[in-house]
């Protein structure tokens, strides 16, 4: 990997750079009417109906998330109230980097190209990027692409843009099912997956494993 030119870096931002506390904010949106018993539940389910929702033509972020809410709500017998996704939706643009990020991401910057492919809003991506300590060639977001991750259709626009075949790009994210079988499946045979423990390892759609952005930049010789 040392060896490795790649004319991109690529990454994912919410949950690979960005500390996308979603599920610590669904928690304390609804921990006041959740019976404890099925709050875990409601939790997973959230997340679950979240990918569900963006498999389809895109929409806004803010709808995604209310629709997976009051999916997760429904389906565990807690309340909806509008007002809560809401509050989630506009508190991510103020969520910053996990604490290993800025020092690792400032060199890789220095020697390579970064560019951000993120199941973002475009009101919240640059506000989330400016605050990870680098710069960026390039930051495409779902709202542009008109398309989410996993589908491919965002992949093919970020590649579409930047002039270059998926083969000649690294990709990086804390995400297989998001992100690096996509990848895989449109021929980027750099992945690397960052285990941040919150989906399992899928070896068989990765190049390489690590537990932090360091690891990254050890990979790549920096």
């Amino acid at each position: 990997m040392s060896r490795l030119e790649p004319a991109f870096i690529t990454f994912d931002m919410y949950g690979t750079l960005t500390d996308f506390a979603i599920g610590a904010a669904a928690r304390e949106a609804v921990q006041d009417i959740a019976p404890p018993e099925v709050l875990d539940a409601f939790l997973h389910r959230f997340g679950c109906y979240q990918l569900d929702e963006v498999m389809g033509d895109w929409r806004p972020y803010d709808e995604v998330l209310a629709r997976a809410f009051e999916r997760a709500c429904a389906s565990t017998g807690v309340a909806y109230r509008p007002k809560d996704p809401a509050r989630i939706f506009a508190a991510i643009p103020e969520w910053g980097p996990h604490p290993d990020v800025p020092e690792p991401l400032a060199r890789l910057a220095a020697r390579f190209p970064l560019v951000i492919l993120s199941n973002a809003a475009d009101s919240h991506a640059d506000r989330n990027a400016a605050k990870l300590g680098a710069p960026f060639h390039a930051v495409y977001t779902a709202e542009t692409a008109r398309a989410y991750k996993p589908r491919l259709r965002a992949f093919e626009f970020m590649y579409e843009q930047l002039g270059c075949r998926p083969e000649d790009t690294l990709h990086v994210s804390s995400s297989p099912r998001y992100d690096l079988q996509s990848a895989t499946d449109l021929g980027v045979r750099n992945r690397v997956y960052v285990n941040r423990g919150t989906e399992p390892s899928a070896p068989f759609y990765h190049s390489h494993e690590v537990t932090s952005l360091a690891g990254v930049a050890e990979l790549l010789g920096v």
